[in-house]
Formats: C-alpha cells, sequence, structure tokens
C-alpha cells in the first residue's frame, strides 16, 4: 500500500490505493455525506445573495429613495444569516456524525485487531504506543474524512459559484483577482512540506511521552521508581519528553501562524488589483459603487474559499500520516493464525502430547510495530527508558524483553538465569534456543510436573499449550488434534492456567471471578471460592464480592491475590489444567487447604503444574526433569531419586526436610 522510499525521507506518498482505502471507511455514512454536500451547496447559494442585496441598495434603492424595497431587502439581509445558521447546524450534526462513526470503525478495527495478535507482539511494543494509536492516531484520521474532505467539498463549491457570479459581473475584474492563485499554491507547497514533517515528528514524540506515562504510573512502575529513589530521575525524564512535544508544538504552531499570515498577505494583493482597478472603472462611468462593493464582498469569501483549497493539501497529508499509523497496525499479519476451516474442540477429554517440540524466541519484524518512522525498514523500535534504538544488522539490537527484561538468548518470563537462583545447576542457562526436542504424552486425568533450575524453560513449556505462542518446529496434539488445526477460542474454553505473576483488573471481586465464566451464578461463584480457600477472606471485606481489587490487585496480598486466580480457574472447569508456582505464595495452612482443593479440583483432569513443592511432586503421575530447554529425565519419583542425576540433586536442595 505505501511507496517504497529511503530511509531518511520523510515525505509519506499519498497512493491511489491509499486513498481509495481511506475512502472505504466512508462508504457507510455516504447518506451523511450526501446530506453535507446539499447543506453545502444551499449555503453556497445563500452567500452568494448578500453581496447582490448590498449593490442593489447602493445603486438602486438608495439613490431612488424607495422605502418599500429599503424594507424588503433589510429583511432579506436578516433572513439570510437565520438560514444559514440553521443550514450549519444540520451540516454540524452530519459532520460529526460521520466524524465520530469513523473514529467508532477505526478504534474497533485496532482493538479487534489486537486482540487477535501473539504474546509476542505486545511483549516486543510499547502500551503508550497502543494507546496513542487508539486514541491520537484515529482521531486524526477521522479528520480527513469529516473535515478535511467536507472543507474542500466547501471551499470548491463555493468558490466556483463566486468566480461565476463575478464572471458575470465584470469578467477583467474576476481575472485580475484571480492572478495570484500561483502565490497561494506556492506556499501552500512550500510550508505544508514543513507542516507535513512536524506533523509526523509531533506523533512519534506524543507516543514516546504516552509510552514513559504507562511505564513509569502503572502501579508496578511507580512502586519501583519509589523503591528505587528515581523519582527526581523519571521527572526529569519526562520533562525532556514533554518539552519535545511543546517544542513541536510551537513550531507547528509557528509555521502554522506564518502560513496563513503569508496567504493573508497575498490576498492584500489580489484585493488592491481589484478595488485600483474597480476605482479607475468607476471614476470612468463604466462601474457602480455597488458593483464593486459587491466585488470586494465576494473577493475576501473568495480567498478564504482559496485559502482552505491551499491549506487543505497540509490538512490532508497530515490526517494521511494518521491512517498509515492506523492502517500499520490493521495490516499487520497474526502470528498466531488460526485455520479458515479449524476445528471447534468439544467433549475435550484432555489428552495432551509433545511431538518433539523446538521453540526459540526470535523476532518476525513482519509482525512487529514499528516506533518512530512509519514506512521503509520496520527495524527500528525505541526502548522506553534509555531512548535506544534497534538498528539494523550493522548495529546494536535490543532483545526481545519479557517481564523481568530478560533477553530472548536466556529464556523467558519470570525464568531467571540459573546463576541467580540458590537451587541452580552449575551449568548457566543461557542459550539461543529456548526448548529443543521436547516429547512426552499425557493422558486424561494425568498429573504432569514440570521440574528443573530456573530458566531451564518449564514456563516457556506452558505457554506453548494454549498457543501463547507456536512452536519453532514440531506438533502439540490436544486429543490427537494438531493445535494449529482447531479453533484459538474452543482452545482457550478447554485450558485453564494459573500464571506465576497473578493479574487481577482494577475492579471487584466478582468480576474478576466471572471473567471465568460471565453467567456465572453466585453459587458457583462461592463454591469455587471456597475450592481456593478465598471465601472466607471475601467475606471477611466491607463489600465481600463486590470488594474492588485496586490496580493490578495490589491491594491483595501476593497469596490472596493468587488464590482468587485460583479460585478463577476453577470457576472456568476447563479439561486441561496449568498451574505455574500456583501455590508459591501461600502460608504453610493456606498451602494444605490449597494442596487438598486441587487435588479434587485436578480430579479427571489432566494438569501440567510446574512443580517447587514436594507434596505435588509426589501425586505426579510423571515427573518431567528439564534442564537448558531439553528434558533431561522422566519418571516417577522414586525411579528419578535412583537414577542419582539431575532430579536427585535438586531433591536434595529443595525438597529434602519438607513436610508432606
Amino acid at each position: 500500500m505505501f511507496t517504497s522510499m529511503r530511509q531518511g525521507d520523510e515525505k509519506p506518498k499519498v497512493t491511489r490505493e491509499l486513498l481509495l482505502r481511506v475512502l472505504t471507511y466512508a462508504k457507510p455514512y455516504w447518506w451523511h455525506i450526501a446530506g453535507m454536500l446539499l447543506t453545502i451547496l444551499a449555503s453556497s447559494a445563500l452567500s452568494v445573495f448578500t453581496p447582490l442585496i448590498f449593490r442593489q441598495l447602493i445603486d438602486t434603492i438608495l439613490p431612488n429613495k424607495d422605502v418599500n424595497k429599503l424594507v424588503m431587502f433589510a429583511l432579506a439581509l436578516l433572513l439570510v444569516p437565520l438560514l444559514n445558521g440553521g443550514i450549519s447546524v444540520i451540516q454540524r450534526k452530519l459532520n460529526v456524525t460521520v466524524g465520530e462513526g469513523v473514529i467508532y470503525d477505526l478504534r474497533v478495527a485496532l482493538f479487534v485487531r489486537l486482540q487477535r495478535m501473539s504474546l509476542r507482539f505486545f511483549t516486543n511494543t510499547k502500551v503508550g504506543e497502543l494507546m496513542s494509536r487508539l486514541n491520537n492516531d484515529v482521531v486524526g484520521a477521522q479528520n480527513a474524512i469529516s473535515n478535511t474532505i467536507v472543507g474542500i467539498a466547501t471551499n470548491l463549491i463555493e468558490a466556483a459559484a463566486i468566480l461565476i457570479v463575478m464572471l458575470s459581473l465584470e469578467w477583467r475584474l474576476t481575472l485580475g483577482s484571480v492572478l495570484v492563485l500561483p502565490l497561494f499554491i506556492l506556499i501552500a507547497r512550500r510550508l505544508g512540506e514543513r507542516l507535513r514533517v512536524i506533523a509526523r515528528e509531533a506523533m512519534d514524540l506524543n507516543a514516546q511521552m504516552n509510552a514513559h506515562m504507562n511505564e513509569t504510573l502503572n502501579i508496578g512502575g511507580a512502586l519501583l521508581v519509589k523503591l528505587f529513589g528515581r523519582s527526581n530521575d523519571e521527572g526529569e525524564r519526562f520533562r525532556q519528553r514533554a518539552a519535545g512535544v511543546r517544542d513541536m508544538g510551537i513550531q507547528r504552531a509557528v509555521i502554522g501562524s506564518s502560513f496563513f499570515v503569508m496567504i493573508g498577505l497575498v490576498s492584500t494583493v489580489g484585493t488592491a488589483l481589484v478595488y485600483g482597478y474597480g476605482g479607475w472603472l468607476v471614476i470612468e462611468d463604466k462601474f457602480t459603487i455597488g458593483t464593486i462593493v459587491a466585488f470586494g464582498s465576494y473577493l475576501g469569501t473568495l480567498y478564504g474559499a482559496l485559502q482552505g483549497l491551499a491549506g487543505a493539501p497540509v490538512e490532508f497529508s497530515t490526517s494521511m500520516v494518521s491512517f498509515e499509523r492506523v492502517f500499520e497496525i490493521i495490516d499487520l499479519p497474526h502470528d498466531i493464525e488460526e485455520k479458515k476451516d479449524a476445528l471447534i474442540l468439544k467433549d475435550v477429554k484432555g489428552e495432551l502430547a509433545f511431538e518433539n517440540i523446538s521453540f526459540k524466541y526470535s523476532i518476525n519484524e513482519n509482525i512487529m510495530l514499528s516506533e518512530v518512522k512509519r514506512y521503509g525498514s520496520m527495524a527500528n523500535v525505541t526502548a522506553v527508558m534509555s531512548g535506544g534504538k534497534k538498528t539494523t544488522d550493522d548495529g546494536p539490537q535490543t532483545m526481545p524483553k519479557g517481564k523481568n527484561g530478560q533477553s530472548s538468548m536466556v529464556n523467558h518470563q519470570d525464568e531467571r538465569p540459573a546463576s541467580d537462583s540458590p537451587e541452580a545447576a552449575q551449568t548457566s542457562q543461557a542459550r539461543e534456543v529456548a526448548l529443543e526436542g521436547i516429547s512426552f504424552k499425557a493422558a486424561p486425568g494425568q498429573l504432569i510436573a514440570l521440574v528443573g533450575p530456573s530458566g531451564a524453560g518449564k514456563t516457556t513449556l506452558t505457554y506453548l499449550i494454549p498457543r501463547l505462542y507456536d512452536p519453532t518446529s514440531g506438533i502439540i496434539r490436544i486429543d490427537g488434534h494438531d493445535l494449529r488445526d482447531v479453533t484459538l477460542d474452543s482452545l482457550a474454553a478447554s485450558i485453564g492456567m494459573v500464571t506465576q505473576e497473578t493479574h487481577l483488573f482494577h475492579d471487584t471481586i466478582r468480576t474478576n471471578l466471572t471473567y471465568a465464566k460471565m453467567d456465572a451464578t453466585q453459587a458457583e461463584i462461592e463454591s469455587a471460592a471456597r475450592a481456593a480457600n478465598i471465601h472466607e477472606f471475601v467475606m471477611g471485606l466491607p463489600d465481600g464480592y463486590d470488594t474492588t481489587v485496586g490496580e493490578r490487585g495490589y491491594r491483595l496480598s501476593g497469596g490472596e491475590k493468587q488464590r482468587v486466580a485460583l479460585a478463577r480457574v476453577i470457576l472456568k472447569n476447563p479439561r486441561i489444567l496449568v498451574l505455574d508456582e500456583a501455590t508459591s505464595s501461600l502460608d504453610s495452612e493456606s498451602e494444605a487447604l490449597i494442596q487438598d482443593a486441587l487435588k479434587r479440583v485436578m480430579a479427571g483432569r489432566t494438569s501440567i503444574v510446574i512443580a517447587h513443592r514436594l507434596s505435588t511432586i509426589l501425586a505426579a503421575d510423571l515427573i518431567l526433569v528439564m534442564d537448558r530447554g531439553r528434558i533431561v529425565e522422566q519418571g516417577t519419583h522414586d525411579e528419578l531419586l535412583a537414577t542419582g542425576g539431575l532430579y536427585s540433586q535438586l531433591y536434595e536442595t529443595q525438597f529434602r526436610g519438607e513436610k508432606v
């Protein structure tokens, strides 16, 4: 859709394809647009009458002292603006309907698209950048349809109507008045290009500022800033970003003002020519005073229309920048694709099989969102805090990062490098391939325990089950079906997952629980909460299940959040359970109750548990011992202890001495 260009070229080329695509967003509102055109025609016709009324008053009515016509024409002067006012209200309503409709359509299209993007996309894209696309760019894009295109149509119709009337009055004066038109075009082109560049830079700076605010003003970021005493540093960093936005806004305002000042000066040249030549014609008795007054009035309106047309390319190209940014997201291919004829899973038994699975946290630039340059190379993602950029292959590159800022060379998310963990194996877990040659089978109802040093690939393995990522090679099957052959929604409905880092919405406990089952009854909610040992705690709160948990659930303790998350997955009632350290933050008493509840919940379900508790390991039908992305041992607790391998080492450092 976009024309290729050099990396440093700041001028996006507006192609026919882009224009046609923009106009498709106006298609659902063509009745409204047609109504606007009718109101424009009516308003333009009325604007022609007023100067003619003045001409008639000056040349005929006043010299002849015709009182009756004077009253009639005076009433006409009152009626014309009244009619124009009514028409403008109708036009405004139609215009706003189109504008807000386009904003709605673009926002929904963007949000729906983003909902289907993979986890890989979100771990490499700043939230502030997405917010900028959904807010600033969408509003800027609709301006092209609801304001710019309407403005062009209004000015064209108005200019054409006035030129016809002016030519009928005096063709020589009319030609003199349009002699300045080339100056309009020259100024609009020169300053318009500069305004286009400034508009793009202003959007980029706004996106960076929004991203910084999102990083530091969410509860996690705010807590980190306070703990490390970086309030002053973050204030200074924000001042720098805000200063960039401020300076760009000043540049935009000054150049825009200069543009209209210069256009105004050009208009005065035309006005001087017309009044000078027209005055000479009056002196020579070839022109009436009323005609030159009418001509002067038409001239102001004509130049206003020409000024609008001269500025239209600037406004339109600015809107095109916004459309480019919106379309960039809409056009991003899905990393996790759903086949058109995908199978809907029904009556899931819960059989799960990994067949020679390998996985690498690589970045596919085709599915990533570029930050600053919206064209050419898509490889320039700007870091939020450092401001560093990912460059071409010849320069340094920023690796994709997980929650702890860990690059793909190690592993992902909450699995730290082994050297940071007291129970780690002596060998480092840092590597390029996250998983390699993983094969195992979980029969329906079996409990599979994953153990191994931090960073060994346990969390990564669990992320492949609900297709948060697709394996680089190999096949994962559920009830014999390749995961890539089933619908994403039915797969999600079959799997319940409790991650190590629990996320709760800034809403009530009830809302967070029913996110798993929207139509859950109070009895079902309480039953799930009791199973997770959280019901009594909730009932002790002032508002019970209607208590707001705060941003990301920060009003609750770590154990309380995990129990709410466990209750949520219990309420979902999936056939496959994936538990990543689900009880790691609980005290001994709560954990004992949870373990008892988990036995009932996991009964008859396939369960994949990242186990750091001996009780879970002893209950497992199969233990998979992972190291450096591979399954190095598998078997039952007794079998693995007998081998004297890695599991035996882990048992000695982590599990020996635990009470079961």
